[in-house]
């Protein structure tokens, strides 16, 4: 039992770190990166698609995304969908390739990403910090129902202790990375 709770505190320790890089991933930080593009969806046909599905999302330079579309008929859509997500990107068609350019980052910007990333940090740590108190209360129902000693509960506790320590120091590990990446002119 004791286990069982360790190991599901660690695997949702582990996907919150994962949930964690995912919004770092798409955060830009002056660099083309096809992840930047992940969380746009297209109108096709009158159903939103992932753009990934409709495009082959590639990077031309370190400040060029290149996006072939597979229908060549929805490049509008596509265009349109990235002028329209929350990027502040202008894409431009260039035959069967639509092209978006990454505008360079001013100072005051990447200050603003930072808090942004900085708060994403902190909702993960929150998230981890809420998974070791449903863990320590799982672990407490079971000393309160005698199914195990107070010296288990107290050897799980600090075990699962360690485990939030571990995913907190991977979660500011990230944060500098990203903080570092930002700012990096």
């Amino acid at each position: 039992m004791i286990n069982d709770i360790i190991k599901d505190a660690k695997s949702r320790m582990e996907k919150s770190v994962e949930a964690l890089r995912g919004q770092m991933a798409k955060v830009r930080t002056g660099r083309a990166h096809p992840s930047l593009l992940d969380g746009i969806t297209v109108n096709y046909y009158g159903t939103e698609t992932p753009l990934r599905q409709l495009a082959n999302i590639t990077t031309e330079d370190s400040r060029t995304l290149a996006l072939t579309v597979f229908d060549k008929s929805s490049s509008g859509a596509v265009e349109k969908a990235i002028m329209q997500s929350d990027l502040g990107l202008n894409p431009a068609a260039a035959g069967a390739v639509i092209r978006v350019p990454l505008p360079p980052l001013t100072e005051e910007r990447r200050r603003d990403l930072v808090k942004v990333v900085r708060a994403e940090a902190e909702q993960g740590r929150v998230a981890v910090r809420n998974i070791r108190r449903d863990a320590n209360s799982d672990l407490k129902e079971l000393l309160k129902e005698k199914e195990i000693t107070e010296d288990e509960e107290r050897k799980a506790t600090d075990e699962i202790q360690k485990l939030t320590d571990k995913y907190i120091a991977a979660i500011d590990d990230h944060l500098k990375a990203k903080e570092d990446d930002l700012m990096e002119v």
